[in-house]
């Protein structure tokens, strides 16, 4: 694997749900891009660590749950632009239903998920700056990772 930068990126969204969990699933779903994206952050699993020390022996350690992250995305607002104007609908969704995820990395491989979109808010600083928001995306299923082909 080489390395690459994040420049050419994209997060994209799907207000659909895939038939199945996995890559097929997935490419089967219409997804709109959400642009003006700044960043998009880190995603992820990691796992709660579960501990047990006997009073004979080592401590013991596991894997608890899993925790699959939360994208904090970074973007600049356009009230013209379709996959923003999906992204805070998600928001704004009071039924607790998933949306679909797609990032797309710079070499063209693929990140699905599912998720929550836990507020978008704004920020209106200085002059000299975009009005932004910063969406708080919560990832409730297992990302799928699907080479560039696909």
């Amino acid at each position: 694997m080489t390395s690459m930068t994040a420049a050419g990126s994209a997060l994209a969204i799907s207000a659909a749900s895939p038939a199945t969990n996995d890559i097929a699933g997935f490419t089967a779903l219409a997804f709109t891009e959400i642009g003006g994206i700044e960043k998009i952050g880190p995603l992820g699993a990691s796992f709660a660590k579960v501990e047990f020390q006997p009073l004979k022996g080592a401590k013991q350690k596991y894997k608890g749950s899993a925790d699959y992250g939360a994208l904090q995305p970074s973007l600049a607002l356009d009230s013209a632009d379709a996959g923003q104007t999906l992204l805070q609908t998600s928001a704004d969704d009071e039924t607790q239903k998933l949306y679909s995820f797609k990032v797309t990395r710079q070499d063209g491989t693929l990140r699905y998920f599912q998720g929550r979109t836990f507020g978008m808010p704004e920020t209106i600083d200085g002059a000299d700056t975009m009005v932004t928001a910063a969406p708080a995306v919560e990832i409730c299923t297992k990302i799928i990772k699907a080479p560039a082909a696909v």
